[in-house]
């Protein structure tokens, strides 16, 4: 998966994390047969994390390479995203930016992700 997709389903899991706490706030129960069923989040890990093929007569230290190489790249690119996001609403913040809410700057940080504002680094 590429660095922006990557960095727009961060946003994904933020978007969906304040529906989950704004929907908790409000009283209103999530649907009780959603409880069995993998969250937003975790669908969209399963996505940005990639397979891992471990040899069955690989010894521990060779899986924990293998591990470590294999999904290293994605959870930097994942840090990195979180950390983008929570960089562009701690400015919107310490701005004073009322005209603008948390789902906003989130869109438009998605959107400037879309235009390749982020792709040499976040």
């Amino acid at each position: 998966m590429e660095r922006a997709e990557i960095l727009k389903r961060v946003i994904g899991i933020l978007t969906e994390a304040q529906d989950v706490r704004r929907a908790v706030e409000n009283g209103r129960d999530e649907d009780p047969g959603r409880a069995e069923e993998p969250g937003v989040a975790t669908l969209l890990l399963n996505e940005m994390l990639p397979s891992i093929r471990v040899p069955a007569d690989a010894s521990p230290q060779q899986v924990a390479a293998l591990v470590a190489e294999a999904l290293g790249p994605a959870l930097h690119t994942m840090v990195s995203g979180f950390s983008l996001a929570f960089t562009s609403l701690a400015i919107a913040h310490d701005a004073g930016r009322t005209d603008v809410s948390s789902i906003e700057v989130l869109q438009e940080l998605a959107l400037e992700i879309e235009a390749g504002t982020y792709d040499d680094g976040a």
